[in-house]
């Protein structure tokens, strides 16, 4: 037998609300953004971002699937994706076949390199300029809170 569940009062459902069609319109905006003037599709950002994060530029695949929250099935779709275009290559550990890496290309570096600073402005334009420091402080507080509480 299920318990009822705790549906959400008026306030917290106006906030979950909100906050849901903020992020949608957000990343549809910057998504849409990125894509005209780069070429670039969000999910190849998010894994140039990755990998250029690191020194040597490359990750296994279950690090990188990891860290931008996708089944390792997706990661290695759009990799092999991105890996026609040139951007990222697959390279096997010396010492363990099991294990698959992913490296950013000079192709790649140079992508990232083009688009980040205009990325970087729509992010400021559309998420940051419209705050003030106060606010911009509490939404990284909560951001950090409820990143731990999922942690």
């Amino acid at each position: 037998m299920s318990e009822e569940p705790q549906w959400l009062s008026a306030a917290e459902q106006q906030a979950w609300r909100s906050f849901i069609r903020m992020r949608d319109k957000l990343t549809g905006r910057l998504t849409r953004e990125l894509q005209a003037e780069s070429g670039l599709s969000a999910a190849d950002y998010a894994v140039l971002v990755e990998l250029t994060d690191v020194p040597e530029g490359r990750l296994p695949v279950l690090a990188l699937a990891k860290a931008v929250e996708w089944e390792k099935s997706r990661m290695s779709h759009h990799v092999d994706r991105m890996a026609k275009r040139g951007l990222t290559v697959r390279e096997e550990h010396s010492e363990d076949r099991r294990v698959a890496f992913v490296a950013i290309t000079p192709a790649g570096r140079e992508a990232i390199k083009s688009a980040a600073p205009r990325h970087v402005q729509a992010v400021r334009r559309l998420a940051i300029a419209p705050l003030t420091p106060a606010e911009l402080a509490m939404l990284g507080q909560i951001s950090d809170r409820i990143l731990e509480h999922l942690e």
